[in-house]
């Protein structure tokens, strides 16, 4: 094969079609528990965190509700990921061979933020929210009082999660500036041709993850037994928020690692417990099973 910029431009096109369709076929969970927020900057600060909204009975002047506001920044970070085409492999039309790399670079791209979302979700109870606290913690202050509110339980159990994913506001927020872009070196004049022979192809974005609600998510290290599942489903929907009304929260997500799905499968959707009797929590939640989540 004669290369010059018609067929690397053929080339690019070829390949740009193939990460395409890996991306749109490539599964994807992170939008079950995060929220897609764009940025056009190199960060986002986030000071409506902790704010409450409620409709009261219109009654003289507005009533502010924000009671507290917070300083809680997401910074975009730049993500790679590249391949080299040697330009001997495409002299000799050996381009077949590259198919499954860019394959897998549509699907690398469209899991990222998978990767993202539940890798911050897992490091919970080590890294703080808006608040001051760690995301998972058994301190939230809440209300003028600061009284300690829990939705971490603590064990040695693999971590399970409530998530009430039904509101427009999720417990994880997924920040994009750049979204993930298919792109070529096809100059035959430039630097790494000259060097090194390749042509590179790859995807790059400006992403980051960062936590939301706290409120909307809660994490157990204890068995996963219907009693234990019981006491954090009912402590999740009797949160209060800072102006001492209740917050509505009713967790719609059971999120599990792989250890964890038989066992939680079988707790939601029995219709019957080990004693004979009905199951009080059938499909109460859906259960979701993420690889990302370490056991």
């Amino acid at each position: 094969m004669i290369i010059n910029s018609a067929t690397l431009n053929g080339i690019k096109t070829s390949f740009n079609v193939i990460f395409n369709k890996a991306f749109t076929e490539a599964p994807s969970q992170y939008k079950a528990i995060a929220m897609d927020v764009p940025s056009t900057a190199a960060e986002n600060t986030y000071a409506w965190l902790g704010m409450t909204t409620k409709f009261r009975e219109w009654v003289g002047d507005r009533v502010i509700q924000n009671l507290e506001t917070h300083g809680y920044t997401i910074r975009n970070k730049k993500f790679e990921n590249t391949v080299g085409v040697s330009e001997d492999d495409i002299e000799d039309d050996n381009l077949g061979v590259y198919t499954p790399l860019i394959q897998n670079l549509g699907y690398d791209a469209k899991v990222h933020p998978d990767e993202l979302v539940f890798g911050l979700l897992e490091k919970g109870t080590n890294n703080k929210c808006y608040d001051g606290q760690y995301f998972f913690d058994t301190d939230h202050p809440v209300g003028k009082e600061k009284t300690s509110v829990s939705n971490f339980y603590t064990g040695s159990k693999p971590a399970w999660y409530l998530i009430d994913a039904s509101r427009p506001v999720k417990p994880i927020v997924f920040q994009k500036r750049k979204d993930y872009h298919f792109q070529a070196i096809t100059d035959s004049k430039s630097e790494i041709v000259f060097k090194e022979g390749k042509y590179l192809y790859g995807v790059d974005a400006r992403v980051n993850a960062g936590y939301a609600l706290w409120q909307m998510a809660a994490c157990s290290k204890e068995e996963l037994t219907q009693a234990n599942f019981t006491k954090v489903y009912q402590n999740m929907c009797a949160l209060k928020a800072d102006n001492g009304k209740a917050l509505a929260i009713k967790p719609t997500i059971l999120l599990v690692s792989p250890t964890n799905f038989i066992k939680a499968n079988e707790l939601i959707t029995s219709d019957r417990l080990a004693n004979g009797e009905s199951n009080p929590i059938k499909n109460l939640v859906k259960v979701v099973m993420c690889p990302f989540l370490s056991d």
